[in-house]
């Protein structure tokens, strides 16, 4: 232990996490022990599943912290494959809720989805810990990529059916559903920051198994208070219909074989790259065939989503160099101080806090006078953001030199417009597919939403991988190379973006939209959770 005059400031940053946590932890067992069925207007239902969320969030966000640091400086892959193993595991975690959604909802029911999906997840971190002597020569290499195949095998089972389990607490025509939203993704937001946090910095300062091991100890923290508050719920999350005890546990071995296979899929990223492109085609490919069987106006409405879905890529590319290239950056380049440079992962998530209901007002402040930007005018300002933020700081960069060290401001001013274009896509995005898609469709359309996501996900890694050079090891002046053409192809995508918005907002029919709270997803009950650590789409403004 330091003595306190020897404290740095990634020390004193990791104890004011501490305190934070201690102090969500105080008051949620303050509920825990209380014998009134609400909290501050809401059912106990609520906060249970906001602790659950926060340690699920804050051990996967704080292994993704540490993931690209791992991979280079303990399996002793190249920047370039780092970030491309590093892409297609995130894309990995985007698509295995299709299936998990899809089991809960037919058969298992969301708390039992949960449940398993916390399990595999709490497997997952613990073998992460399990570092064995190093390089790609070490044998344990091999319990590596079984720890990233539980991991996303459990976010699938996890990810969405926990936001649809708060849903579920509550009546259709109750007003306090968009409250407990926002409370919900308080909890998916803190969860990220304190994770990210101490997982890092434990991860960074002492070992990784000890950052890892914290990630496994929060997965089963989150476990924990599932199990115990299952009264809570009253019945939310339980299966559709009875389920036999061979049925449930066959469900639970498909579980298991997904784990296998996704062990394989991980080593391969060419085939993730393909499998992606194809199954992506046809996707798209089905939706735009059943767009056409549609009378006019859901038809255009149809075209609009497409358009919007097809923005995912370039954008979440771009963003999601935060934990790949762009940590490798922070941690090489920039004047950080004594501060671990996964820590600057929590600037997302904490941004988010701060800055989420600023942009809610606005929104609402802006329609009530006519000036609110229509849904695909928002994804051009969020391009728009994306690609400033990676001109920003390159030339805040170029600006001190390249061989200098990059001052941190420019850091905190990249995350800062990266956040703020994310408020102008993520949430509007998942609005706008509730409320275009038809009935029949929603489902399909939100599945096609997050697929791209996962796509963006992978571009990410490709995009990182470029970084690298013919040589695989990250310069600071081939990064700033990317950034900035990138930067610019962003701003000219929000450009044409911005011009044909008024087009896509025609096609959007909005005011002749009917009011069919029976039939769109999130009516029943919340859609998953957005991108990142960002905003719950009940959370959103009006798209």
């Amino acid at each position: 232990m330091k003595e306190l005059a020897l404290w740095n400031e990634g020390d004193w940053i990791a104890v004011i996490a501490v305190v934070v946590l201690a102090l969500f932890l105080a008051i949620g067992g303050k509920i825990a022990i209380q014998k009134e069925p609400e909290f501050a207007g809401h059912p106990k239902g609520l906060y249970m599943l906001f602790f659950a969320e926060m340690w699920e969030r804050f051990s996967y966000y704080g292994m993704r912290a540490i993931l690209i640091f791992y991979l280079t400086q303990h399996w002793l892959f190249s920047d370039s494959k780092s970030s491309l193993i590093y892409g297609a595991y995130t894309s990995l975690v985007y698509i295995t809720p299709v299936l998990g959604g899809y089991l809960a909802d037919r058969y298992l029911g969301q708390r039992k989805a949960v449940l398993f999906g916390g399990l595999l997840l709490a497997a997952g971190h613990s073998l992460m810990a399990v570092e064995g002597v190093g390089g790609q020569d070490d044998p344990t290499i091999n319990v590596f990529w079984a720890a990233l195949a539980f991991i996303i095998v459990g976010s699938g089972f996890l990810k969405a059916n926990i936001s649809v389990m708060v849903g579920q607490l509550y009546k259709l025509t109750d007003i306090r559903r968009d409250g407990a939203y926002t409370i919900f993704y308080m909890g998916i937001n803190v969860g990220a920051a304190i994770g990210t946090i101490l997982v890092g910095y434990l991860g960074q300062t002492i070992g990784w198994g000890f950052g890892f091991g914290l990630a496994g100890i929060g997965m089963l923290a989150g476990l924990v208070v599932f199990v115990l508050g299952k009264k809570a719920l009253k019945g939310a999350g339980e299966a559709p219909v009875v389920l036999s005890k061979s049925r449930e546990w066959t469900l639970y071995g498909i579980g298991l074989a997904a784990v296998a296979v996704i062990w394989a899929l991980v080593q391969y990223q060419d085939v993730i790259q393909s499998l992606l492109a194809v199954s992506g085609v046809a996707l798209l490919g089905y939706v735009l065939y059943e767009s056409f069987k549609l009378e006019k106006e859901p038809r255009e409405r149809m075209f609009a989503i497409l358009f919007l879905i097809s923005l995912n890529p370039l954008f979440w590319g771009l963003f999601e160099q935060a934990g790949g290239s762009m940590n490798l950056f922070t941690d090489r380049f920039v004047d950080r101080g004594a501060v671990p440079a996964s820590i600057f992962q929590s600037i997302n998530p904490i941004y988010i806090i701060l800055m989420a209901p600023i942009f809610a007002a606005l929104w609402q402040w802006l329609g009530k006078r006519g000036k609110e930007p229509s849904a695909p005018a928002k994804f051009g300002l969020a391009l728009a953001q994306m690609g400033l933020g990676n001109l920003v700081l390159v030339w805040g960069a170029q600006a001190y030199g390249i061989e200098a060290m990059t001052p941190v401001i420019f850091v905190f001013l990249y995350y800062l417009l990266a956040t703020t274009g994310e408020l102008c896509l993520s949430p509007v995005g998942l609005s706008a597919m509730n409320r275009l898609a038809p009935p029949f469709l929603a489902s399909l359309i939100m599945g096609a939403w997050f697929y791209m996501t996962a796509v963006g996900n992978f571009v990410a890694g490709k995009i990182g991988e470029a970084t690298g050079g013919h040589g695989g090891e990250l310069s600071k002046a081939k990064l700033l190379e990317i950034y900035e053409m990138f930067g610019w192809v962003a701003i000219g995508a929000a450009v044409a973006v911005l011009l044909v918005s008024p087009i896509v907002k025609r096609w959007m029919h909005l005011d002749t939209l009917e009011d069919r709270t029976d039939g769109l997803l999130g009516a029943k009950e919340g859609p998953g959770e957005a991108q990142g650590a960002g905003t719950h789409p009940e959370t959103r403004p009006a798209g």
